[in-house]
């Protein structure tokens, strides 16, 4: 059924209490909003093609689920979204209502991994996948912004690119603890484990190769490789109390923990040793482009840069 995709297609997963499901860059680059209801949660998937950014969100307000459309504007390049119910404006990059009825409201984040379809799949054997028959005729598995993703000035943005990074250079970036924080792929390409400590939250960036930019080449499945990564508290839950994890890479080219030796992959999972079949707990934080995320949080960390 899922044969249009590839091992190397990008998805955005999301999975709520054993329940997954895939959502295509193919066909959210030309919908940029999917509305969805998984395991009983009402979910908006968003995706901003000028930012790159992937966000999943609770549709529930204030008790009241409301359905979202795309306005078509722009702020810092980035999606605006509106809901059918207020006519109320959001901002897909924080999920904050900007107009109307909800204006200073947030929409609550559900973390979610934009990953490969290929990994997606080993991960979830029975997980579901958004299909391509939505009632529009697009020309899904097709990119309209050939090699934006290698532009050095973001298509529509007038703002001040921050210089710390290439505009278009993808970063995993959330707000932990109140704190903004970015993990360049160019340093997470060549490390693969980061573990760091944000306020009072232990973390690892875990990445690996293997999902191409869905706004590379015209073709999706021909583009670049770009690679995917999560963010995990490593703080666990253990019959004995907490116990921090530190992670490593093993010379075989596993992730590890320095504390009990287990075997881990990079959806947090650990599949061998004392802590097999152990979750770490996924946190908010997803892929951008740098000349976006820097625009709505100029004061944030970049991991590996001493400002």
């Amino acid at each position: 059924a899922y044969n249009w995709l590839q091992p190397q297609s990008p998805v955005i997963m999301l999975e709520i209490e054993g329940k997954a499901r895939a959502y295509p860059l193919a066909i959210m680059l030309w919908h940029q909003v999917v509305n969805d209801v998984l395991n009983g949660e009402p979910v908006l998937i968003t995706y901003c093609t000028l930012c790159n950014s992937a966000i999943v969100f609770s549709r529930e307000v204030n008790e009241e689920v409301l359905t979202f459309g795309n306005t078509g504007n722009l702020r810092h390049s980035t999606l605006i979204m509106w809901d059918r119910q207020t006519q109320s404006w959001w901002q897909q990059f924080s999920g904050e209502a900007i107009v109307g009825t909800y204006t200073g409201t947030r929409l609550r984040i559900i973390p979610s991994i934009l990953t490969s379809y290929g990994d997606f799949a080993t991960r979830y054997p029975e997980g579901e996948v958004l299909s391509r028959e939505t009632g529009f005729t697009r020309p899904y598995g097709t990119n309209p912004y050939e090699r934006y993703s290698s532009s050095s000035r973001p298509f529509l943005f007038e703002g001040e690119l921050d210089p710390r990074l290439p505009a278009t250079h993808q970063v995993l970036a959330g707000v932990i603890e109140g704190l903004p924080v970015a993990y360049p792929f160019s340093i997470l390409s060549q490390e693969r484990v980061v573990n760091d400590t944000i306020g009072a939250t232990d973390v690892v960036a875990l990445w690996q190769w293997g999902a191409v930019s869905a706004l590379d080449q015209k073709v999706i499945d021909e583009s670049r490789d770009v690679g995917w990564a999560a963010l995990y508290n490593r703080t666990i839950e253990t019959s004995s109390g907490e116990l921090t994890l530190t992670f490593q890479l093993s010379e075989q080219g596993h992730i590890i923990d320095y504390e009990t030796n287990s075997i881990w992959d990079t959806f947090g999972t650990a599949h061998e040793g004392v802590l097999a079949g152990t979750q770490l707990e996924l946190l908010p934080a997803s892929p951008y482009f740098w000349f976006a995320w820097a625009a709505f949080r100029p004061n944030t960390l970049i991991y590996g840069h001493t400002e």
